[in-house]
């Protein structure tokens, strides 16, 4: 009987470790490209990349309309624009901080915030600097609204950023659910 019990607790223990290992597994997927969280993941490698976070901080985020942030907003042309994602721009401590990833939820105004969208293989390529962010924008891989003159004049960063979408981690096998 002792035997008995002590497969029975082997049995458990084993089921145990392999539900975890199983959990673990699934909590390193990333998340869906352009998603919330991976926006939200996005925000944060904004803020730990120079080239975003004090390239842009000039006129580019300082054409807000004195709102004090700025909107940019993409989704995957291919999952359609119901899968837009948010990112809003702040000023802090002299740098253009992303303050927030995710769903969007403040009414963009595209006189100065900015939208961008392109199909996910499109978005893929940039991502790893294939097109540039000229050809990518003079070609129509990558569809933009906002203020073409504030964009062409921090071109730099926007190459980061494109750069950045391939750095963060996303999952383009399914579409995102926001």
């Amino acid at each position: 009987m002792a035997v008995f019990r002590g497969v029975s607790r082997l049995s458990r223990l084993l089921g145990a470790c392999c539900l975890l290992a199983a959990s673990q597994a699934h909590a390193a997927d990333p998340p869906v490209l352009m998603s919330p969280a991976w926006a939200a993941n996005f925000c944060q490698a904004w803020n730990q990349t120079p080239e975003l976070a004090k390239g842009l901080s000039g006129e580019w985020l300082h054409d807000d309309k004195g709102r004090g942030y700025k909107i940019v907003q993409m989704y995957r042309n291919d999952c359609g624009a119901a899968g837009t994602v948010e990112l809003k721009i702040v000023p802090k401590d002299g740098q253009a901080w992303c303050s927030y990833g995710g769903a969007p939820h403040t009414p963009a105004d595209f006189g100065v915030d900015f939208l961008m969208h392109a199909t996910t293989s499109d978005w893929e390529a940039m991502g790893r600097g294939d097109p540039g962010p000229m050809w990518a924008m003079m070609s129509g891989k990558l569809q933009f609204q906002g203020p073409k003159l504030v964009a062409m004049r921090a071109i730099k960063p926007f190459a980061s950023f494109l750069l950045l979408l391939g750095k963060v981690p996303g999952s383009s096998a399914s579409c995102p659910a926001n």
